[in-house]
């Protein structure tokens, strides 16, 4: 048996050869598995082999990770050989002799970074012959300069004798996430305007071929690969880019070997090329590594720890991209362009800055001296389709009698908060409640950064506003708010809140404007009310009492969403707000809906909100399909076929 360990923040891993049945893991030299860690017990784990399976016995006080299940003190868990075992800071796989030590994931984000070490090369030779910045600056992505960066590529390429037996071994293990590649970027430039939220053209204006530069005979063997692969896979009957492009990625090594034979060598070295020059162009005019990362429909956030290491989230995992910058100098002069689209800057004077991306994509930036290690950059992607309740329930993140409670509410107007904690999609989950709000009202949001995105045509965005250099001009959520009751709006739409703009948010709850809606982070729908408190005492120095009663008037629901281990988001508990506690004088709430220790589904408990009456007698809910016993799992279709699109026009 083998045994590959590193540490999480190391790439280069040890291997042991182990015999026997049994495997003992620990801090101690006497452990077969010897991991230096203070975090790590004297004796940890135990893995033995049962048959084809192991079995890992958590001997220590921390808990471990066997896959994505958190196994704690004194609990067992079976896996198979190759699955990870996290044991902090280490990650464990065990191989048998015939099993690769590897998985897909690693596999490709080595060949990653081996390809952006070769496009380094180029880069630092074409800073010999050609002034980038000027291309960056005054050229611009035209069709001149363009031409003239992909001649020096492909003069820099023969410089360098690229194409030379001594790369022969890597080129040819590249080919495929370069083939990939060129048909997920195929798949996403096809998108129909109906299709997305955004035009895709603002992160696509370097990347229209250059008929000057193609050629035919070429072009037309790439278009007959790619179009085999697209029938093999069924591409073109699933509904969605999403779904394409997963499809795609899950399905891709299975298609692979049936064109891998088809690549000869004039043809790879053409798809090798086209690819690179792709990359160096994206570094000159667009977001570099980031260009892809940012239009991949199954990637939610993007990392950059260092311009050596990006990070990625996918399916709610995070995993190294493989993707690199050329150096922090081009990390650095990618951020600035990020910041500069939106009238921001950043430099040693203002090394920390808040942006948005041309797709509403969130962005948040700190170079040194802030950030130690180099440049750090996060983005929290805008999706490329929006979502509606449908989805929801079919991803299992709400039961479908929750959702159809829900609907009703937002259509009779109830004032509802949607927390979580970050990341579990608090405003994903705004938006698609704000699909039921009805055509004929007038809506106002209110954002730090615009990310809604409603179906209905009256609708004002607002967005804050930060100090200029001088250090006026700024225009906070609180600004906006009290504006906004100026604007005669039927709903308000908060973002989120997370200061004094609270007490402004309850207060139009409370004077007329009923419907509105907000978000919040907290752990829990009972913390809300304590997260509500500090926020409205941040803006003026209330009793508590009054708090709490303006509070339970203002608010009728609490929506909590969690992320679990998985990294599946879900809605686990839908409360109201019922009254003050004559004991404690503090709001009370009673769950409509949460998720027991039995279930993982949400259920209903029960309990009959206080405005139930005016749902049934505006026949919005049916209490029959609300309470009925739920034995189907949640992403199940009703019993009257009835869909939660967002595009029903009520009102």
């Amino acid at each position: 048996m083998k045994v590959w360990f590193n540490r999480i923040s190391e790439s280069r891993r040890s291997m042991l050869e182990l015999e026997g049945t049994e495997f003992r893991i620990g801090r101690d030299q006497s452990n077969d598995i010897v991991l230096t860690s203070p975090l790590v017990s004297r004796e940890h784990a135990v893995v033995r082999l049962v048959g084809e399976q192991l079995e890992l016995e958590n001997l220590g006080i921390n808990s471990c990770l066997v896959g994505e299940t958190e196994i704690l003190g004194g609990q067992s868990a079976s896996f198979t050989p190759g699955a990870k075992i996290r044991i902090w800071p280490y990650t464990i796989s065990f191989q048998r002799e015939t099993e690769s030590s590897y998985s897909q994931t690693e596999i490709e984000s080595h060949l990653r970074r081996q390809m952006a070490k070769l496009e380094l090369d180029i880069h630092q030779k074409l800073l010999e012959r050609l002034d980038l910045y000027e291309f960056e600056g005054e050229r611009g992505a035209t069709q001149d300069s363009i031409i003239l960066l992909e001649n020096n590529i492909e003069d820099v390429c023969r410089d360098l004798n690229l194409f030379g037996d001594q790369n022969e071994a890597l080129l040819e293990e590249i080919t495929g996430i370069t083939l990939r590649d060129q048909l997920v970027n195929q798949l996403i430039l096809e998108t129909g305007e109906d299709d997305v939220v955004f035009d895709l053209a603002v992160l696509t204006s370097n990347e229209f071929d250059i008929p000057a530069t193609l050629v035919p005979e070429r072009e037309t063997e790439l278009h007959s690969l790619l179009t085999f692969i697209r029938e093999k896979l069924a591409l073109n009957e699933l509904p969605d880019v999403s779904s394409r492009v997963r499809t795609l990625e899950q399905k891709f090594a299975e298609t692979f070997h049936l064109v891998r034979p088809h690549l000869h060598g004039e043809l790879r070295k053409y798809l090798i090329l086209r690819a690179i020059k792709k990359d160096l162009k994206d570094t000159v005019f667009g977001f570099g590594p980031l260009q892809d990362l940012l239009r991949a429909p199954t990637i939610t956030e993007i990392m950059v720890v260092q311009s050596d290491q990006i990070f990625v989230e996918r399916d709610g995992i995070i995993e190294n991209s493989g993707r690199r910058f050329l150096s922090e100098k081009v990390t650095e002069a990618i951020i600035e362009r990020i910041v500069a689209q939106v009238g921001r800057r950043i430099d040693k004077s203002q090394p920390l800055v808040d942006a948005r991306l041309p797709d509403g994509s969130r962005v948040n930036a700190i170079i040194p001296p802030l950030a130690i290690k180099g440049p750090c950059l996060t983005i929290r992607k805008f999706p490329i389709q929006r979502l509606a309740m449908d989805d929801l329930i079919e991803f299992g993140s709400i039961s479908r009698s929750a959702a159809t409670f829900l609907r009703s509410a937002v259509i009779d107007g109830r004032n509802i908060l949607v927390s979580g904690g970050t990341g579990t999609g608090k405003t994903t989950f705004l938006n698609i409640l704000s699909s039921f709000i009805p055509y004929k009202q007038r809506i106002v949001t209110i954002e730090d950064t615009t990310e809604l995105r409603l179906h209905q045509e009256h609708v004002v965005t607002l967005e804050s506003k930060p100090a200029n250099v001088e250090g006026v001009g700024e225009y906070t959520i609180r600004d906006l708010v009290t504006n906004a009751l100026r604007m005669r709006p039927d709903r308000i739409l908060v973002g989120e809140c997370r200061g004094g703009e609270a007490l402004d948010m309850v207060q139009a709850m409370n004077t007329g404007h009923d419907g509105s809606m907000t978000t919040l982070h907290a752990n829990s729908a009972d913390e809300v009310l304590e997260r509500l408190e500090v926020l409205i005492l941040m803006a003026a120095d209330l009793p508590v009492i009054s708090i709490h009663r303006q509070v339970t008037s203002a608010i009728d629901l609490i929506v909590h969403i969690d992320r679990w281990p998985g990294g599946q988001r879900k809605v686990t508990q839908i409360a109201e707000i019922t009254g003050i506690d004559p004991d404690t004088k503090r709001a009370n709430t009673t769950d409509i809906y949460n998720i027991r220790q039995t279930s993982s589904s949400l259920r209903p408990t029960g309990y009959l909100p206080s405005f139930i009456d005016s749902l049934v007698d505006k026949n919005l809910i049916d209490l029959d399909f609300l309470y009925e016993n739920y034995n189907e799992s949640a992403n199940q279709p009703s019993t009257n076929g009835e869909t939660l699109s967002s595009n029903e026009p009520f009102g």
